[in-house]
């Protein structure tokens, strides 16, 4: 009882004290986004259960606090982490997975495992639309210039990649230190996706654009082919941009494991257990890092609506440049596919087959959308490495 009036009076008498009932209140959000509204529920729960935890006062999945005489937590005065007497579970965590990008690495694993590049392999000119909504990226990045230190803009620019583990990699690198608000926003926009994309894309189309219809020509891909590809990527982007080989590689490898024939159960383990039980423990250690005073500050703010407008302008980047394509040929592509560059796979993809069923019941777009949002995979990858080229 005595700890129990201890921490309520913490939490009125601290300066700070209702920014972590403040944090409670995100927490429960994500919470109720993940069960409500079903989004992200594999991350969001995670995140938003985490997020209480460790708002909690003198919170002990961080670990144990150094506080002053006052009460306030002692924190690094170089940059500014909280100074713990013994590490915590979530730190633990954190310092083991995400630190040295462990986490999103082995994730990378699980989701080229689930990816299919058949429509891709049979209509290769889809891969153009993936490196066209990249747009974003360094649209956002020379618009965070103007507020940021330019590796801090470099790692916000990324959100636009629409690809969670390759933001954690990218601003961890970068030593970027908003990596809590990069992570934050990179998979809230994903899970935002249906929401975001759709008035985006009907701005700049006409419903006859919308409307167009797309036959679907797949030709059958050998299995040469399919083992070939993951690993002729790998080489040629690590060619291009050597910092993005551990990002492409392992993406590459879960899709070589399944498309080799021989490791069926090992892909499947790699596409289910694996990917939902890492997903997990990235939630939570994501959590670890939103501390109500280091994330609570107008510097977030900031990254999370820059981190909107990258989303929005990759959505708009490749509308418009199915727009352009579609000035000089003959058959007409619809402009809805480009917004599935992104690489938020397969949300985008789907969205986009939705929003062509809702104009016509029989336009069916979903291989071409899912084609270029792998297309969108690949390209937000090998945009990180060349980030990380640039700026590391």
């Amino acid at each position: 009882m005595e700890i129990l009036i201890e921490s309520i009076e913490w939490l009125f008498t601290n300066e700070n004290g209702w920014k972590y009932v403040v944090m409670w209140a995100i927490g429960g959000l994500l919470i109720y986004l993940a069960i409500k509204k079903e989004m992200e529920p594999t991350l969001l729960l995670p995140l938003g259960f985490g997020t209480i935890m460790v708002n909690l006062p003198f919170s002990g999945a961080l670990g144990e606090f150094i506080v002053d005489g006052a009460g306030n937590i002692l924190r690094d005065p170089v940059t500014g982490g909280i100074l713990f007497e013994e590490e915590g579970a979530l730190t633990t965590l954190f310092n083991a997975g995400i630190a040295n990008e462990l986490f999103p690495l082995i994730l990378f694993i699980g989701i080229g495992a689930m990816i299919d590049f058949g429509p891709v392999l049979s209509n290769p000119k889809l891969m153009i639309f993936g490196a066209a909504a990249q747009f974003g990226i360094f649209m956002t990045m020379s618009l965070a210039a103007i507020f940021f230190d330019l590796p801090d803009a470099a790692s916000i620019g990324i959100i636009g990649a629409a690809d969670g583990p390759t933001a954690i990699v990218v601003a961890n690198k970068l030593k970027s230190q908003y990596l809590p608000a990069i992570m934050v926003a990179a998979y809230s926009y994903m899970a935002l996706v249906p929401i975001i994309q759709p008035p985006v894309i009907k701005l700049l189309t006409t419903k006859k654009e919308r409307m167009i219809r797309m036959p679907y020509k797949g030709k059958e891909i050998s299995k040469t082919t399919r083992i070939l590809f993951p690993i002729i990527i790998t080489i040629v982007a690590g060619l291009v941009a050597p910092s993005s080989v551990a990002l492409v590689g392992f993406l590459m490898f879960g899709n070589l494991i399944r498309e080799c024939g021989v490791l069926d159960s090992l892909s499947e383990t790699a596409q289910k257990v694996l990917a939902n039980l890492v997903t997990i423990f990235l939630g939570l250690t994501i959590a670890s890092q939103m501390e109500a005073t280091a994330f609570l500050k107008w510097e977030t703010l900031l990254i999370l609506g820059l981190g909107l407008f990258a989303f929005i302008f990759d959505t708009a980047g490749g509308v418009l440049f199915a727009k352009l394509l579609n000035l000089f040929l003959k058959e007409k592509i619809n402009p809805m596919i480009g917004a599935a560059g992104i690489s938020a796979f397969p949300m985008s993809g789907r969205v986009v087959h939705k929003m062509g069923l809702a104009e016509d019941p029989q336009n069916f777009l979903l291989m071409h959308s899912i084609g270029v949002n792998v297309s969108g995979q690949i390209a937000s990858v090998i945009a990180g490495g060349l980030i990380l080229s640039f700026f590391a």
